[in-house]
């Protein structure tokens, strides 16, 4: 497969997403972008109160990130971005933008850019197994009473989406192996 110009690392909160990204990025010598790093302060202290987050306070946030893809891919930077990306409609943003959303997120009158190439690699779990993942992690703003409404909310990649599913089940170091056996 001819290498795309970035890689997205999804899945539910707890499913490795950050840690697989940025081993990821470290071995191919990509830029690592967590979009954890991106939200608004709103969505940080909505999720922080246990309230999930909605398609209007996800659909700027993945406008931005979509941008951010795009300039570093126009310049030849490959990415790998970890980000939850759980319904097709965000990886569409992701990829193509404003044009991806159903509500135009860009300034009026401006024109869409062209799209992200992008291989979508999904993380994927039982709830149980997630669930004892981030009841184990430490100072993160993502909760786990909100598990339930990400895997409610979650859409896993078809076709023809560009993608690949791995079990979290599997060591770090087989995700790792089975992700660049792929890129290969």
């Amino acid at each position: 497969m001819a290498a795309p110009g970035a890689l997205l690392i999804m899945g539910v909160s707890g499913s490795g997403k950050s840690t697989v990204a940025a081993l990821l990025a470290s071995e191919l010598g990509w830029k690592f972008y967590d979009a954890d790093d991106y939200h608004p302060e709103e969505n940080r202290v909505k999720m922080g109160k246990g309230i999930p987050l909605n398609d209007e306070d996800r659909i700027p946030w993945l406008c931005n990130l979509h941008d951010i893809l795009l300039r570093d891919v126009a310049t030849g930077q490959q990415v790998v971005l970890a980000c939850s990306a759980l319904k097709k409609m965000y990886r569409d943003i992701l990829i193509k933008g404003k044009d991806g959303a159903p509500q135009k997120c860009a300034e009026p009158g401006k024109e869409g850019l062209a799209e992200v190439k992008l291989l979508v690699v999904h993380l994927s779990g039982s709830f149980e197994v997630i669930s004892e993942r981030l009841h184990q992690r430490k100072g993160h703003f993502m909760p786990p009473e909100l598990l339930q409404s990400q895997f409610d909310t979650l859409e896993p990649p078809s076709a023809p989406e560009n993608f690949i599913q791995i079990s979290v089940d599997k060591n770090l170091s087989d995700i790792i192996a089975t992700i660049l056996k792929v890129l290969k």
